[in-house]
C-alpha cells in the first residue's frame, strides 16, 4: 500500500494524545494572550518547562508509526520490517526541529498543515539521509498527518488564537472530520486497488484534460486547447423547486426581504456545486456541460480542487457519457453496474481493473459520479434510465452525482423526489464573452509569433463588435458560439456574417473547402472534394443520427450510410469507396471525430443538427419535423429549418405546429405552439398573416402559472417580449412572473418591457430585476432599471467594475452584493462609501478585513461558508454563507 495512504487513514483519536505530549501544559491564566506565541518556547523537551526527555521523544515517534502501520492491511506494509526503527528515529529528529523554527503559531496556522510540515522537514535536513525511497515517503506523511493535529492543538491552546483564527479553527476541524471519514470509507483498501486508481488517476487527466469544441480546428485557428486555458470559470444559476403547499401561483409573491424566496445570484459554478451531493445540471447546446464535467473529473484526479470543493478530495471520478452506455453494453441497454463503468465508456485499460474494484469504490461512497448529457439517450429510455439511477442511489449511498441535460430534455423536477438539486448553466456575461475572446486571442498569439499586431487588431474590432452588433451578441452566449466567431472573424479578415444561418454557413464554407486551399495543402488522400458532395455526405450521417435518437453511430454504421448515398453523388463516388470517403471526411473537414475506437460523432451536437435541418429541408420532410417538434432534440433542427426553408416552405412548417393533431397531448401541443414562436426570429421572409396567426395562438400561451414556467419562456427569445400582457395590471404574483419570463431574454429589447415594471412595491419583483442587470447593456441598465428601483431591503449585484462604477454614478446603494472577482482596493474606490450598511461577498476576496474600515456605516458583511475573515472592525456582523 502507498505510504501516503497508511498514514492518512490514522484516526485523530490516536494522534491527538501523542501530540499534546509535544507541547507544555497550560497553567491557570495562561490562555489570556494579547499576541501570537513561538512555538519553539511551547515544547516540552526544551528549556526549564522540559518534561519530555530525547529518549520520550523517540519513543513517542515509535508510537506513530506503529500506530500508522497496524493500519494497514495484512501483507501490505509500506516499509519494510527492517526500517521501522530508522523512520522512528527520523521522525524523533523531524519532530525536535519544533524547538528551534522560527515560527509563531499564528503564522503557522496561517501556512496550513502541508506548508507547515514542508517548513518543518526543512527544518531537519539530515533527518532522512538514512533512509529508502519508500521510508522516506512514508516518513514525509506521517509528518505531514502530524502537522495536521499540531496545528489544530495550536488553535485550541491560545485564547488569543481562537479568537484571531476562528475560521482556521474551523477549516482544520472539518480536516480532521475528513481523514476520520477517510478513515472509515478505506477499510482494508488493498495494495491492488490503491495502484490501480493511480494508474487511474493519471489517465483521466490525460484523456479529459483537453478540449477540442473551442477552436474546432478552423483556419488559423488555435488547434489545441489545455483545459487550464479553456475553462472560464463558468457560473450557475440554483433552481427553486417549489415547497411543500406550494404550487402555481400561490405563495410566490409574499416573500420580503433578505433570505426570502426571490431570485438566486448566479455564482461561480464551484462554488453553486460546494456541498451539494447531488445535482442536476442543465445548460443549452454549447454552454459548457461537458467542459465542467471534464473540469471536475481532472481536479478531481488531480487533486487541485478549489477551497469551495475540498469536500471532493479523495474521491474516484466516473466520467459517464450517456451517449455511449445507451447504446448497449455488455449485452444489454440501460445504465451500466459499476463493474460496467469503465468497459461501457470504452476506457482502455477496462480490463486491467482489479476484480470488483467499482463495487468496493461505490459501496464504500467513494465515487464522484459525472453522468454527461442524459438529452443524448433516446427520448423513451430516459425514464428507464432514471429508475436505475434511482436504484443505484439507494443501493450505493455516499456517493456524489452530477447530471447534465439540455434544459428541456426532461420534465421540471425530474430528479428532485431523489434529493437533487437543480443548476442551470447561466449564458456567458458580458465579462464572460470579453474573457474568452482574449483568451483566444492569447492563444492565438502563442500559435502565430509572426502575426501578433494583426491578431491584437482582430482582437480589439471584435471586442467592440461584439458590445454594439446586437445580433453578434446575441450568438455569442456561451463557449462553442464564442470560439466559432473568433475563429470566423480571424479567417475572414475582420468581417463576420450576420445571423445563425449566415454563420453556420460561413463556417462550412471554411471547414470544408477553404481550410485546406488557403493552408495551401495537397490532398494526401487522393480523395478532393468540393464543399456541396462533402455537406451533402455529411448530412446523410447528420440525419441518420436524427432519426434515430442518436449523437454517436458506430463506424460501420457511418461506411454503411455512406454507401447507400455514394452511387446519387458520382463525383464523391468515383473517388474511392464508402471507407475512403469516411476517412476523408473523418481527417479533412474538421467536423467528425472519432471518440472512441469504433464510434463517431461531430465534433458538436449544434453542426448536427444544422446539417439534420439542411438535410431535412432539402427532402421536404416538413410533416417528418412537425411530428417530432415536441421532442427536445427535435427543437434546434426546427429552427434551423426555418431559418434554411423557403417562404412557402416556412408558412407550411409553422402552420403545421399550430394545428391539433391527432395523439398529441396538450403539454406537447403547447411546446409545438411555443416553439413556432421561437422560430419567428429565424424566419427571413414569411406572410404576414402566418406571423399574426402564430401571435393569436401562443398569446395565451406566455401567462405562465408557475416560476418554473416563466423561466421556461426564456429560450423562445425576444420574441416572447411581443406577446408578453401589459404587466401593470396584474396581480402581484403574476408581475413576478413576468418579471422572471422577461429577464429570462438576454437582449437588449427587454429593458423596454422591464421599464414598466421597475416602479413597483413588491420585493421579489424589484430582486428580480436589479438581479438580471448583468445580461444587457450595463449604462443603459442602469439608467432604465436600477435607477428607478426602491432599495428598500434589496441587494443590487455588481458583477464587473463597469457595473461598479455605473452604481457610484448612481450615488451608490446601502445593500450591496458583488457576485464579480473584484478585489478589496476596487471595492473601496467603487463603493460609495456613507451609502453602504450591507455587503455580501460572493466570492473569496482575502482574509484581512481592515480595508472596511473605509465604510464608516457598513453593520453587516455576508461572505462565503469557507471564507477566514480577520481584521473585521468592531460593530460589524459577520455571516458566513
Amino acid at each position: 500500500m502507498e505510504p501516503a495512504a497508511i498514514a492518512i487513514r490514522i484516526a485523530s483519536s490516536a494522534v491527538m494524545p501523542l501530540v499534546r505530549k509535544l507541547f507544555v501544559q497550560e497553567g491557570p491564566g495562561a490562555g489570556i494572550v494579547e499576541r501570537a506565541v513561538r512555538i519553539s518556547s511551547l515544547v516540552s523537551f526544551r528549556g526549564e518547562q522540559r518534561t519530555l526527555s530525547e529518549r520520550d521523544l523517540t519513543a513517542l515517534a515509535g508510537t506513530l508509526v506503529d500506530r500508522a502501520l497496524d493500519s494497514a492491511a495484512p501483507g501490505e506494509r509500506p516499509i519494510a520490517a527492517d526500517e521501522t526503527r530508522a523512520v522512528a528515529e527520523a521522525l524523533a529528529r523531524t519532530l525536535c526541529a519544533l524547538g528551534t523554527i522560527d515560527l509563531e503559531d499564528a503564522h503557522a496556522v496561517r501556512l496550513g498543515h502541508q506548508a507547515f510540515a514542508r517548513r518543518l522537514r526543512a527544518a531537519a535536513p539530515g533527518a532522512e539521509r538514512e533512509l529508502s525511497a519508500d521510508g522516506a515517503r512514508f516518513h514525509a506523511a506521517l509528518v505531514e498527518a502530524a502537522c495536521l493535529h499540531i496545528l489544530h492543538f495550536f488553535t485550541q491552546r491560545s485564547t488569543f488564537v481562537a479568537a484571531t483564527l476562528v475560521a482556521q479553527t474551523r477549516d482544520l476541524a472539518q480536516i480532521r472530520a475528513r481523514v476520520d471519514e477517510l478513515v472509515r470509507r478505506h477499510p482494508g483498501q488493498s495494495a491492488e486497488d490503491a495502484s490501480f486508481e493511480e494508474r487511474y488517476a493519471g489517465d483521466i487527466v490525460t484523456s479529459h484534460n483537453h478540449l477540442t469544441i473551442y477552436g474546432i480546428d478552423l483556419a488559423h485557428s488555435p488547434d489545441s486547447w489545455s483545459l487550464e486555458t479553456a475553462y472560464l470559470g463558468l457560473e450557475a444559476e440554483i433552481g427553486q423547486p417549489p415547497t411543500e403547499g406550494q404550487g402555481g401561483a400561490e405563495g410566490e409573491g409574499g416573500a420580503e426581504g433578505r433570505g426570502g424566496t426571490g431570485p438566486q445570484p448566479v455564482l461561480p459554478a464551484e462554488q453553486a456545486l460546494s456541498g451539494r451531493d447531488r445535482v442536476l445540471l442543465r445548460g443549452v447546446a454549447g454552454s459548457g456541460k461537458t467542459t465542467l464535467v471534464q473540469w471536475l473529473a481532472v481536479a478531481v484526479a488531480r487533486g487541485e480542487l478549489p477551497k469551495a470543493l475540498e469536500t471532493l478530495r479523495g474521491r474516484v471520478p466516473f466520467v459517464l457519457p450517456v451517449r455511449r452506455f445507451s447504446q448497449g453494453h455488455g449485452g444489454r441497454d440501460g445504465f451500466p453496474v459499476p463493474e460496467e463503468f469503465l468497459s461501457a465508456v470504452r476506457y482502455p485499460r477496462a480490463g486491467a481493473q482489479p476484480r470488483g474494484w467499482a463495487e468496493r469504490v461505490m459501496a464504500q461512497g467513494r465515487a464522484l459520479l459525472l453522468v454527461d448529457g442524459i438529452d443524448e439517450a433516446p427520448e423513451g429510455d430516459r425514464e428507464r434510465l432514471r429508475r436505475e439511477l434511482g436504484r443505484m442511489l439507494a443501493h450505493y449511498p455516499g456517493n456524489v452525482w452530477l447530471v447534465t441535460s439540455r434544459p428541456s430534455a426532461v420534465r421540471e423536477n425530474w430528479l428532485t423526489s431523489e434529493g437533487f438539486v437543480e443548476l442551470r448553466l447561466a449564458p456567458l456575461s458580458r465579462e464572460g464573452v470579453t474573457a474568452f475572446i482574449q483568451r483566444w486571442h492569447a492563444a492565438a498569439r502563442e500559435e502565430d509569433a509572426t502575426d501578433l499586431d494583426r491578431i491584437d487588431h482582430y482582437e480589439q474590432t471584435l471586442l467592440r463588435a461584439v458590445r454594439i452588433t446586437r445580433d453578434l451578441g446575441r450568438l455569442a452566449t456561451n463557449p462553442l458560439m464564442c470560439g466559432l466567431i473568433c475563429a470566423l472573424h480571424r479567417d475572414r479578415r475582420g468581417y463576420l456574417p450576420r445571423g445563425r444561418k449566415a454563420l453556420y454557413d460561413a463556417a462550412l464554407s471554411m471547414l470544408l473547402e477553404r481550410r485546406d486551399r488557403e493552408r495551401d495543402m495537397h490532398t494526401t488522400d487522393g480523395i478532393d472534394l468540393t464543399q456541396e458532395p462533402k455537406v451533402q455526405l455529411l448530412q446523410k450521417l447528420a440525419y441518420w443520427m436524427l432519426v434515430n435518437g442518436r449523437s454517436e453511430m458506430d463506424r460501420t454504421v457511418a461506411i454503411d450510410t455512406l454507401a447507400q448515398h455514394l452511387p446519387a453523388i458520382p463525383h464523391a463516388a468515383e473517388q474511392g469507396g464508402p471507407e475512403d470517403i469516411y476517412r476523408h471526411l473523418l481527417n479533412r473537414t474538421g467536423l467528425l471525430r472519432e471518440p472512441t475506437p469504433g464510434s463517431v460523432d461531430f465534433v458538436h451536437r449544434t453542426f448536427q443538427d444544422y446539417l439534420s435541418a439542411r438535410a431535412a429541408v432539402e427532402r421536404h420532410d416538413f410533416d417528418f419535423l412537425i411530428n417530432h417538434a415536441h421532442q427536445d432534440d427535435w427543437e434546434e433542427v426546427v429552427r434551423m429549418s426555418v431559418a434554411l426553408a423557403r417562404p412557402d416552405e416556412c408558412a407550411y412548417l409553422l402552420d403545421g405546429l399550430l394545428a391539433a393533431r391527432k395523439g398529441v397531448r396538450p403539454v406537447e401541443s403547447r411546446h409545438r405552439k411555443l416553439l413556432a414562436a421561437a422560430c419567428l426570429e429565424h424566419a427571413t421572409e414569411l406572410d404576414p398573416g402566418v406571423r399574426a396567426r402564430v401571435h393569436r395562438y401562443t398569446r395565451d400561451l406566455v401567462r405562465p402559472t408557475s416560476l418554473e414556467g416563466a423561466r421556461a419562456l426564456g429560450w423562445i427569445g425576444a420574441i416572447v417580449l411581443e406577446m408578453l400582457p401589459d404587466p401593470v395590471d396584474v396581480s402581484e404574483a403574476e408581475a413576478h412572473r413576468l418579471a422572471v419570463t422577461a429577464t429570462s431574454v438576454a437582449d437588449d429589447r427587454a429593458i423596454d418591457y422591464l421599464t414598466r415594471l421597475r416602479d413597483h412595491p413588491s420585493w421579489t419583483v424589484r430582486s428580480t430585476l436589479a438581479g438580471a442587470w448583468r445580461r444587457y447593456d450595463t449604462d443603459r441598465y442602469a439608467d432604465e432599471i436600477i435607477a428607478h428601483l426602491d432599495p428598500d431591503e434589496l441587494e443590487f449585484p455588481v458583477s464587473s467594475l463597469e457595473e461598479l462604477h455605473a452604481l457610484r454614478r448612481l450615488g451608490g446603494r446601502p445593500c450591496v452584493q458583488v457576485t464579480g472577482a473584484l478585489g478589496p482596493a476596487q471595492l473601496v474606490e467603487g463603493i460609495v462609501a456613507d451609502s453602504l450598511t450591507y455587503l455580501w461577498l460572493m466570492h473569496d476576496v482575502g482574509e484581512h478585513m481592515a480595508w472596511l474600515g473605509a465604510f464608516p456605516n457598513l453593520a453587516t458583511l455576508q461572505v462565503p461558508a469557507t471564507q477566514r475573515v480577520t481584521g473585521v472592525p468592531e460593530g460589524v456582523q459577520v455571516i458566513h454563507g
